[in-house]
Formats: C-alpha cells, sequence, structure tokens
C-alpha cells in the first residue's frame, strides 16, 4: 500500500536550545491506522503539528500526498483534518453552524447532506441547534472531531482524543473510527491510554525524547517482543525453592504461594515440560496452573526503558 504521508530526518529545536524532535523518518500507509506511543514530552504533539502546518520544522521534509508541507501547504494541510487535545469551539455557536463554518475555512462548498452525515455518526444530529457551552465535555469533544471531518479529509490526527471522556463514550469513538478507516482515511492517534492503541491500530510507533524508537505492526511487535508467564498456584506456601526447581530462574512470591516461570512461547523449546517434571518431582501440590501474554504496556515500558539505556 502507498504511503500518503512521508517524513524525512525531520528534527525540530526551540528557542533555548531544546530538541523536541531529533531525525524522525517515518512512512504512513493509506487507509491505516498508527498510534503513536509515549510518556508527556516525548515530541508526539510535535510532529503532529508540523506535519499540519502548525509549526514550522527546524529541518528535514514531510509531504501529505505527495505535496510538501511547506512548498505546497494549502493542497496538504486540505488533505488534513486535526483534532486537538484542547477543547477550543465557539461557546456560544450553534454545533450545526460551528461544523459548517469549519467546512468553509477550507474553501469547500456548503454540503449539508455531508455535514448532516458526520452530524449523526457523531450522534450529535439531535444537539445540531445546541449551544457549544451546552454540551458535556464528551459532547464538545465530538463537535471537535466533527469539524475535523466537515471537510472530507484522507487523514486524520486524533492527539489524545479519549482524554478524559468515560469508558462508553470512548468505546463509541473507537467504533468511530473504525468506519472512518473503512470508508479509506488515515488515521494518526497519540494517545496515553495502552489499551487504546492495543484495541484499535495496525501499526505501533513508539517515540521518546524526540527520537522515533520504533514503528511495528502491531501484532507483530507483541509477537517479537511479548513475553509469556507461567504461574502456579500452590495449595501450601513454599518457604524457598527445592533443589529440582533450582535451574529454572522461578519468582516466587512474597507469601510463598506462587510460582512464575517467564518463557518465549515461540522459541523451539519453552522449559515447560521439563519444569512441569520437575514440580512432580519436588512433591509440589498445585492449586491452579495458568499462562498469561506480556500486555502492550509491558512491551511499551520495556522499549522506553532501552531506549534511554541505550541497550
Amino acid at each position: 500500500m502507498a504511503a500518503i504521508i512521508s517524513i524525512q530526518d525531520l528534527a525540530k529545536t526551540y528557542e533555548g536550545g531544546f530538541e523536541a524532535l531529533k531525525g524522525v523518518s517515518l512512512e504512513i500507509e493509506e487507509g491505516e491506522i498508527l498510534a503513536l506511543l509515549g510518556p508527556n514530552g516525548a515530541g508526539k504533539t510535535t510532529l503532529i503539528s508540523i506535519i499540519c502546518g502548525l509549526v514550522s520544522p527546524s529541518s528535514g521534509s514531510v509531504s501529505v500526498g505527495g505535496h510538501d508541507i511547506l512548498h505546497a501547504y494549502r493542497a496538504a494541510r486540505e488533505m488534513i483534518g486535526l483534532v486537538p487535545q484542547e477543547i477550543t469551539i465557539e461557546p456560544f455557536e450553534k454545533v450545526i453552524n460551528t461544523v459548517r463554518f469549519s467546512r468553509g475555512l477550507f474553501g469547500k462548498r456548503r454540503d449539508d447532506a455531508h455535514i448532516e452525515k458526520v452530524l449523526r455518526a457523531l450522534s450529535l444530529w439531535d444537539k445540531r441547534d445546541s449551544r457549544n457551552r451546552e454540551l458535556s465535555g464528551g459532547m464538545k469533544r465530538r463537535v471537535l472531531i466533527a469539524k475535523a471531518l466537515s471537510h472530507e479529509p484522507r487523514v486524520l490526527f486524533l492527539d489524545e482524543p479519549t482524554a478524559g471522556v468515560d469508558v462508553t463514550l470512548r468505546r463509541e469513538m473507537w467504533e468511530l473510527v473504525r468506519q472512518l478507516r473503512a470508508e479509506g482515511v488515515t488515521i494518526i492517534l497519540t494517545t496515553h491510554y495502552i489499551e487504546e492503541a492495543e484495541e484499535m491500530a495496525d501499526r505501533i510507533g513508539v517515540i521518546d525524547h524526540g527520537r522515533l524508537l520504533l514503528v511495528e505492526e502491531k501484532a507483530k511487535l507483541l509477537h517479537q517482543l511479548g513475553r509469556k508467564e507461567l504461574v502456579l498456584e500452590l495449595t501450601e506456601p513454599l518457604p524457598e525453592l527445592p533443589s529440582p526447581l533450582e535451574g529454572f530462574e522461578l519468582q516466587r512470591s512474597e507469601d510463598g504461594m506462587r510460582l512464575v516461570y517467564e518463557f518465549d512461547a515461540h522459541a523451539e523449546s519453552t522449559g515447560m515440560t521439563r519444569l512441569l517434571g520437575a514440580v512432580a518431582e519436588a512433591k509440589l501440590s498445585l492449586k491452579d496452573l495458568t499462562t498469561q501474554q506480556s500486555s502492550l504496556e509491558d512491551v511499551f515500558l520495556t522499549l522506553v526503558e532501552e531506549g534511554r539505556t541505550g541497550k
């Protein structure tokens, strides 16, 4: 699939010498959902702001749909919809006028049918004549999304789209994002909610201290870096490891009621057969035996730690 956004050696240094981005290169494919993860101050918002033309890069290049963001600004910006973190809408304006006005800013002809479609998709049609200040926080965030979709962009940026939104509304937004992707819209989201990226993204990018540490397909990332654990629940506390278990690098809980064995599920040999044989040899009585997969959060924390220590 062709790249709709191409980023080459992008850097941004602010006055005072702070380097927000350090040589970021990235190809974003048309029609995919890319989640950008990173701690506060990692450079996520700066990257989005540069692509959207809100911040000037110090060096490097960015093109959207083949249009350079500096030399063909209008053509590039017309392809982009942006939902910012902050709720910035005119409080006394009606919802429908807010969305119509945003479409007009991009030089698009009035299209009431499209505006109605967007508002209905976001459950805002019944609120179309309400003043923005009368809406709840979640509804105001929906208005921001409607504004971003008003001019029919091919690329949609969601900067922390569900911050401060309840769980029900968050899942409704996830469903909307999937619908947009099905219509061919490319979606890039930044999020602090690891489960949000794990739920929706096709690919995951991890940014820390202005550097892009990794971009990988979600499933492949979990396959490569995710680990599994075998958890042995005992019927009686174990004060110390018996000799048959000493070579397995087991983690024993403080109360001695649990043993944890970490392994690579994709290795030729996981060692579990030998471990269970050693458990039988030690005559341990098991209450339960379960396995669990490392989450994306575990993988994310590992990547950030390795990036900072240079491993």
